[in-house]
């Protein structure tokens, strides 16, 4: 039993580029209020298939990003069949361990859980994310001379062993949430892009 996960991720939130918190540092407004999309280009957990589904996190973080705490909204595909579905909630909650439970450690509370359509799209560099009429996201990286996206490697949180994560912003992060406390409609603030291998 458990799990292999492969794809994208695209993370935005309320900091300020680039954030403090991919360093562990406190974030920008003393609080954080972020998105973190999981979509899944291939994966299989047990002998359920979820390639080319997403999974959504919008978090409220009370302080410092590895202290914990997080009170999150979690959104699934809504194309994702019953077994699906519950196979996913299986590795977000910790229940199959590995590198998923560890970044579930730092949830103190999960507010809701529900189906939503779900739109993720990354291409050359610039990625789109919209859950519902909850969130969206457009986000472009940072390019270097070379016009090659400016890259982010070793950092304590975001990046993913072995992979760079592309340091972005996002042209329009919009988020609401009543259970969470979160109305954000944001311009010009932080993003960031990579890609995973979770294994358990």
């Amino acid at each position: 039993m458990g799990y292999k996960l492969e794809g994208s991720l695209l993370e935005v939130c309320d900091c300020k580029v680039l954030c403090p918190c991919w360093i562990g540092e406190d974030a920008d407004n003393g609080t954080c209020q972020g998105t973190v999309a999981h979509h899944y280009t291939s994966g299989r957990i047990d002998d359920v298939d979820v390639s080319g589904l997403t999974i959504v996190m919008l978090s409220f973080i009370p302080g410092n990003v590895l202290k914990g705490g997080w009170r999150v909204a979690m959104f699934v595909d809504e194309r994702a069949t019953e077994a699906q579905f519950q196979a996913l909630l299986s590795v977000y909650k910790g229940e199959r361990g590995g590198p998923v439970a560890d970044l579930g450690k730092l949830i103190g509370e999960v507010v809701s859980v529900e189906r939503a359509p779900i739109h993720f799209e990354v291409a050359d560099g610039k990625g789109t994310l919209k859950v519902g009429s909850d969130i969206y996201a457009d986000m472009e990286p940072f390019r270097g001379p070379t016009g090659e996206p400016t890259k982010l490697v070793e950092s304590i949180f975001s990046t993913i062993p072995g992979s760079p994560a592309y340091v972005a912003k996002a042209g329009r992060y919009r988020a609401k949430n009543a259970k969470l406390g979160i109305d954000l409609d944001l311009a010009g603030h932080n993003a960031i892009q990579g890609h995973y291998s979770f294994q358990a």
